[in-house]
């Protein structure tokens, strides 16, 4: 087939998708949006209940807004970045800032951005408290963290930092949000990115990186506030940190004689290679210039909290006895403990009924996602 019928060939396929999905081009290096679980712009509603917790100035979505082309609810979309189409999902409430705050939130490694979406609890929040969230899909269901770590991305060289870049970038020009609330929050694979992105940009006022690490290199990152939240029971992010195979391993490593770990994958099928998280906390306290950590135990969650100049913090948040999980939600799943879609957690902080002993039910008691948001929202860039 020559050139010009080839060319022919695909304007026509473009044109029958168009039709067919209600998909329209935006801009040369865009797709626009491909389906929607939300309300069209023109047909969204121009009132909607007060939000429970005052001050964010929220306005209703619709046709009173200049920027009112991402639908309210969840939509899907679509963006080339290096020649690779990559999707991103993103919920809009019905009530919004004029300028919103954003939270990206990563899936981990064998999840999804459906998945991340349906199982954390963000999309009610968000009705609350009037943000948006973005939930990017990564490549094989993992995000190229460094350090070699873990599947598909990184084998495929994937610049999943670009995407990122190119996805906020891409839903700014939908809707108005304040570059200054930026946030980023992932479990486990999708922590790490969200370490990633804090070495490697300056987009983020703060990051809640759950049951993750920070893997390869990070020369010269800007200070940015962390909460960190690890079970001391973590199984594929050790709490204590894990040394890979040949230097000096942990016993019971699960790996037949003679093999290795892929790169930045520890003694055991799905363990990773990282520094003690109470290390790792340590590094970000003296990039960030911190003070000490004031130290609080309560319930079987300890925080380790370092104030920082430029009103930032850095905080670590333990949970004794908790696994690899995103605390306050159920779990399933074998890489990153992918929570299952009914375990969603409310969006208010639980308050525990336990005593002030370490307890089994710290993990479930202490709800990460409320918790994280109150992070974010105390903190601007």
């Amino acid at each position: 087939m020559t050139g010009t019928a080839l060319r022919g060939v695909w304007v026509a396929i473009i044109a029958v998708l168009a039709l067919a999905g209600g998909c329209g081009l935006d801009g040369p290096a865009t797709v626009g949006p491909s389906t929607s679980a939300g309300v069209d712009p023109a047909s969204a509603p121009t009132t909607a209940s007060a939000p429970t917790t005052p001050g964010e100035n929220l306005v209703p979505a619709g046709p009173g807004l200049a920027l009112s082309i991402l639908p309210v609810g969840s939509s899907e979309q679509a963006i080339t970045v290096d020649g690779r189409i990559r999707m991103y999902r993103a919920y809009r409430p019905a009530r919004l800032a004029r300028t919103a705050p954003l939270v990206v939130m990563f899936h981990g490694g064998l999840g999804s951005a459906r998945q991340a979406e349906s199982a954390y609890g963000w999309d009610t929040l968000a009705d609350r408290e009037g943000f948006v969230v973005l939930y990017p899909d990564g490549i094989g269901a993992a995000w190229n963290v460094g350090g070699g770590c873990c599947g598909l991305a990184p084998a495929q060289g994937v610049n999943d930092v670009a995407f990122v870049r190119a996805a906020i970038d891409n839903l700014r020009t939908r809707v108005s949000l304040d570059p200054g609330r930026t946030y980023a929050a992932g479990m486990s694979a999708g922590g790490m990115m969200a370490f990633r992105m804090a070495c490697d940009t300056t987009l983020f006022a703060a990051i809640g990186p759950v049951a993750a690490t920070q893997l390869g290199d990070c020369p010269n990152p800007a200070p940015t506030s962390v909460m960190q939240v690890h079970g001391t029971a973590d199984p594929t992010v050790p709490f204590e940190g894990s040394r890979a195979s040949g230097s000096g391993s942990a016993p019971g490593s699960g790996l037949e004689p003679g093999l290795e770990p892929e790169p930045g994958i520890g003694p055991g099928i799905a363990q990773i290679v990282g520094p003690a998280i109470p290390t790792l906390h340590a590094t970000w306290r003296g990039i960030g210039r911190c003070g000490g950590d004031v130290i609080a135990s309560i319930h079987g969650v300890t925080t380790q909290t370092a104030e920082c100049p430029e009103s930032r913090t850095v905080k670590l948040v333990i949970i004794e006895g908790g696994g690899a999980d995103w605390p306050g939600v159920g779990r399933s799943g074998p890489l990153d403990a992918s929570p299952s879609a009914t375990a969603a957690p409310t969006a208010t902080v639980a308050v525990p009924t336990v005593g002030p002993t370490v307890s089994p039910d710290a993990a479930a008691a202490y709800n990460t996602t409320a918790r994280l948001w109150e992070f974010f929202k105390a903190h601007e860039r």
